[in-house]
């Protein structure tokens, strides 16, 4: 029987900066969005105290100054480097990892025993992971990838796991998704918990009882395969895993704005490279992209400027370059001369589809098998030294001017941020 394992770096972006800060252990600490807007990881300290996943900074302050909050801007840099750091480590212990995402890892553990040595053996990966990293992780097994991700939320959540739960029978699987919201279950997304909502359906087991050709006439195939995974089906492949619908990468500008055209076209090329790269990520390909810039829309003393540009791909990419080229393009279309400051910006990248459908062209004039083994030469390149560490010309320094007033330093790749112990 197949058994899948689901490694899950907890609270990630806190936990990367809690290793080079061990004061702020048992204490609240946030990570913000770029630009230092929004919440994008909590401590559970943080999570105690009611603060919401993607709420403003600004609608927070007093609780802020109130609990004595740790601030941190995003260090993508470092949280990169970490997360390699754990993946490099989880490979030690078996020869079919799978990485998800930055904080996140499947693990085939077919045929390595049984659930007696399993949770053993998964116990001794979480110790070493936090050993060898500083980094927490939960760990889930479980006939199915939809399961093991259940699980490793229980793992995450009860303490008496130490790190590892293993859902292998038949009763374990009940009671684990009667607990379970449905909206957290793989492959159920906003939309699908909402109408599930219409009849009533609150938890996974709620979904489970449903009948099989209901479920696949109402909610295509898709749905029909989270619900046969649910049962210990083992059904979706790792391509088939839920990716994002669409993919946006923006920022608001500090002080005034971006007046230079040649400063909106890098912050446009940042953003577009951005997407590119977190399309490869989830080894999927995009068909249309939209490329937007606005003035500020409560300055009605400044000029007023909107650029909002859809373009349709003859043919699906994931290539950087390709995809940089098409949003400047975009860009120069649809920019007018005048004095405008933009405040904000963007790249958005739908229509995306795995990247084994995309549809080829008999006149394709690139070269696209060369370009692929490019793109993972450069990502390999910039995964060793640092993102950013090869990148086309039309970024520039990748400077932008973004507000970071929290921003820890790059600990393991910046030889001048490097860590001094003093004795």
């Amino acid at each position: 029987m197949p058994l899948f394992g689901l490694a899950d770096c907890n609270n990630f972006f806190v936990s990367c900066e809690r290793v080079f800060r061990p004061d702020l252990n048992g204490k609240p600490v946030l990570v913000l969005s770029s630009n230092d807007g929004c919440v994008i990881s909590r401590s559970n300290e943080t999570k105690a105290l009611g603060i919401k996943m993607g709420v403003p900074l600004f609608q927070i302050r007093k609780e802020v100054e109130k609990y004595g909050i740790a601030l941190f801007s995003s260090n993508y840099v470092l949280y990169g480097d970490m997360s390699r750091r754990v993946m490099s480590l989880l490979s030690c212990y078996t020869p079919k990892l799978d990485q998800y995402s930055i904080d996140e890892a499947f693990i085939d553990f077919s045929d390595m025993g049984d659930s007696k040595s399993l949770q053993k053996y998964g116990q001794e990966i979480v110790k070493s992971v936090a050993k060898g990293t500083g980094i927490p992780i939960s760990l889930g097994i479980a006939s199915t990838r939809t399961l093991a991700k259940v699980a490793s939320k229980f793992a995450k959540k009860y303490k008496g796991y130490h790190g590892c739960c293993i859902i292998d029978t038949d009763e374990k699987r009940q009671k684990a998704l009667e607990l379970f919201e449905v909206g957290d279950v793989f492959g159920i997304g906003r939309k699908m918990k909402e109408h599930l909502s219409k009849y009533g359906i609150r938890t996974a087991a709620d979904f489970a009882r449903l009948d099989g050709e209901w479920v696949r006439s109402a909610f295509s195939i898709t749905g029909y395969r989270t619900w046969r995974e649910l049962h210990g089906e083992a059904c979706i492949s790792l391509d088939e895993l839920p990716a994002k619908k669409s993919i946006c990468v923006s920022r608001s500008f500090a002080g005034e704005g971006i007046t230079d055209k040649h400063k909106l076209e890098e912050a446009i090329a940042n953003f577009a490279s951005d997407c590119a790269r977190k399309l490869r990520e989830q080894n999927t390909i995009c068909r249309q992209m939209t490329v937007f810039a606005y003035t500020s829309r409560f300055r009605t003393d400044v000029p007023q400027d909107f650029i909002n540009h859809n373009i349709r791909l003859d043919i699906g990419t994931n290539e950087t370059s390709e995809i940089i080229k098409t949003a400047i393009e975009g860009l120069r279309e649809n920019y007018r001369n005048g004095n405008f400051a933009y405040k904000k910006a963007g790249v958005i990248l739908w229509d995306i589809i795995p990247a084994n459908a995309v549809q080829g062209n008999l006149f394709d004039p690139r070269n696209r098998s060369k370009l692929s083994a490019l793109q993972q030469t450069i990502d390999e390149i910039n995964r060793r030294n640092g993102r950013g560490t090869v990148r086309n010309a039309v970024q520039g320094d990748n400077q932008l001017n973004i507000k970071r007033e929290h921003l820890s330093p790059q600990y393991t790749t910046n030889w001048d941020e490097i860590l001094v112990v003093k004795g």
